[in-house]
């Protein structure tokens, strides 16, 4: 007897013994009652018949079956993902896209304080520059222009003082 992990395949069944079962016949078969129609003298009989499968017998299945059979020759495989993980992978791209997108509307909306507290810091920004290039420009001059822009000056504060008085 066969046996499978330490249990037999086929069952035993009491009052059927191994001698009653023909060498040829597995012991399912020899258990199975076998159909009358098996028999040759009864030709008046209708045998039965395998039953076509309607999907396979269409000609679209037979198209399909033949397209993807010379697409996998070729090597050109059709996508095998499911429609469910399509539709979840495209809500995906969509949420991200539309986060980015808010992210640059943010951005690019401003409250009115903040509008002015950036028109305020590039006006310092521009005086910052103004006196920056100022400084660079007494220090590349020449001694004599410094000393006769400082007489000018003194010149200057000396006139409006005498008219003030």
């Amino acid at each position: 007897m066969t046996t499978m992990f330490r249990y037999p395949v086929f069952p035993v069944l009491p009052g059927l013994d191994q001698a009653d079962i023909p060498e040829g016949l597995s012991r399912v078969r020899s258990i199975m009652a076998e159909p009358d129609y098996m028999d040759g003298d009864s030709d008046e009989l209708i045998k039965p018949k395998k039953l076509l499968n309607p999907v396979k017998s269409s000609r679209n299945h037979q198209d399909l079956h033949r397209e993807l059979l010379m697409n996998q020759k070729r090597g050109l495989a059709p996508q095998n993902k499911p429609e469910l993980q399509k539709v979840m992978e495209k809500r995906k791209r969509d949420q991200v896209l539309k986060a980015q997108k808010e992210e640059q509307e943010a951005h690019k909306k401003r409250s009115d304080l903040e509008i002015e507290l950036m028109k305020r810091r590039e006006t310092l920004e521009q005086l910052e520059l103004e006196q920056h290039k100022n400084e660079e420009e007494q220090e590349n001059t020449p001694e004599f222009v410094k000393m006769k822009s400082n007489l000018r000056r003194t010149k200057q504060e000396v006139d409006g003082q005498e008219r003030a008085t």
